[in-house]
């Protein structure tokens, strides 16, 4: 009877990280509606991400420096180094490829294109030991077939388009469509957005090793984010020295883009990301991008009038039934703490 009654909870601790992550790809579904109204308002990205990034560093910082006096480990230079790493990789490089990206293609392409990132995470956490591959066992297989059916789908969702299907009423809230000297651009785009796919994925790892010599998640967020905002304001400036005006925030929707992505995006799913990978691990983190698909994909055709094409409807049923195989064989391996578990490389059963 007992039992009975704290399995509730005890079913709720499980599947915590499951839950948090499931609520992450809300809070990113809108940000890619937030954030391309920001840029066709005229918004420079990389102005957005160093203002994004300095304003999650300030909101962060009172958290972390409080909420974790006792455990944050002692900040050394070799330390330091390898933060400024995870940050250029994340922030500086991912994030300016990934809003750069998103001028050059629809949000629905971007989300369906993130899928690859669990895929390409999954192959470099295999090539470092992060995971294991036991093809033996059928949910070893499930990760392999996993994996390969979901490119398979990314592949579907780039190279056919096929017919538009057609909307069920008007557009319940109009965004400014893209000019046609962009549209043109579609190759760029997907370039640069291939490229920020593979650099999230060496990002997601290195948060995994990270954390297990800085296992402070507050404060290492706060660091990566005022780290992230200071390299990509040389970049900026580099990039927008013809430009001057582009550093000018009126009371807007680019003001708005900003305080949502820095509290949000920039802040608090920063940490619950790192939350999850050191319990469960990266792999297990970018596995949950398809939901992000669905919602964007759902609020783009039902409330912005986006076009939809068959190709993107099929090629992301067949991301998400990979996704999820992957998924499947990955509930297999036993719950890793990625802060104490200590690993050897010749143990086959190793994980970390």
């Amino acid at each position: 009877m007992e039992q009975k009654i704290f399995s509730p909870l005890l079913g709720f601790k499980k599947f915590k990280p499951h839950l948090i992550m499931v609520l992450a790809q809300v809070g990113y579904t809108f940000l890619y509606f937030i954030s391309e109204a920001s840029f066709n308002h005229g918004m420079s990205p990389y102005v957005y991400v160093t203002y994004r990034h300095i304003f999650a560093g300030v909101v962060m910082l009172p958290f972390a420096y409080f909420l974790e006096r006792k455990v944050r480990p002692k900040l050394t230079f070799a330390l330091f180094m390898e933060i400024s790493v995870l940050s250029l990789l994340g922030i500086t490089m991912a994030l300016n490829l990934y809003f750069a990206s998103l001028k050059y293609t629809s949000p629905t392409f971007l989300a369906s294109m993130f899928n690859t990132i669990a895929s390409l995470t999954f192959i470099i956490a295999v090539a470092l030991r992060f995971e294991v591959i036991d093809i033996k066992n059928p949910r070893g297989i499930a990760k392999v077939l996993g994996t390969l059916t979901s490119l398979t789908g990314v592949m579907t969702m780039t190279l056919y388009k096929g017919p538009i299907m057609r909307n069920l009423w008007s557009p319940l809230i109009h965004i400014q469509p893209k000019s046609a000297s962009v549209s043109e651009s579609g190759l760029k785009g997907s370039l640069i957005t291939v490229l920020c796919c593979v650099t999230f994925s060496i990002w997601y790892i290195m948060q995994a090793s990270t954390l297990k010599r800085y296992p402070a998640q507050l404060s290492l967020t706060t660091w990566m984010c005022f780290m992230g905002a200071a390299q990509s304001a040389i970049f900026t400036i580099i990039v927008e020295h013809n430009n001057p005006s582009a550093w000018i925030i009126g009371f807007n929707i680019d003001l708005w883009s900003i305080i949502y992505g820095g509290i949000v995006a920039g802040g608090l799913l920063i940490y619950i990301q790192l939350w999850c990978t050191e319990k469960k691990g990266p792999v297990f983190v970018t596995m949950f991008n398809p939901l992000c698909t669905i919602f964007v994909t759902i609020l783009a055709y039902f409330v912005f009038g986006e076009k939809l094409y068959l190709g993107s409807i099929i090629g992301g049923f067949i991301v998400i039934v990979g996704l999820y195989l992957l998924l499947w064989g990955k509930e297999g391996d036993k719950d890793v703490d990625f802060k104490t578990k200590q690993c050897n490389s010749e143990d086959p059963e190793c994980i970390v």
